[in-house]
């Protein structure tokens, strides 16, 4: 499964590829789906009608441009910089995540996206 998604809102709107994990097939099978971000950071964050524990290669510790699911939360996270869970310029999930693939382009761009503000996920 080499399937590619696309994230939007408002004028951003940015693909990702998926790795091939029981998480991003999870999330494939209920797309599209629209939700309203909460910030941390710089992480974006909502949740989705997905239910899966944590994967065996689970981490925290996460690059810009990553996206994955936070099992406690049931929520899909975008990450573009540090949050406060993070000791450095490196973002940080507030506890570990299953890493579902990475933002293609400029994942910054999400910085201008505000807790409240819709996004959609599609398939792309």
């Amino acid at each position: 499964m080499a399937s590619q998604i696309r994230i939007i809102s408002g004028d951003i709107r940015l693909e990702a590829a998926l790795m091939d994990t029981p998480t991003a097939q999870a999330l494939w099978a209920v797309l599209p789906l629209d939700a309203r971000a909460n910030r941390w950071g710089d992480e974006i964050y909502f949740s989705i009608p997905v239910a899966v524990d944590e994967e065996a290669d689970a981490r925290s510790e996460m690059a810009v441009g990553e996206i994955a699911y936070w099992p406690p939360g049931t929520a899909f996270c975008i990450f573009f910089g540090p949050t406060p869970a993070s000791s450095g310029s490196v973002p940080a999930a507030a506890s570990p995540v299953n890493v579902l693939g990475k933002i293609e382009g400029d994942a910054t761009r999400f910085r201008a996206v505000k807790t409240g503000s819709p996004v959609r996920l599609e398939r792309a």
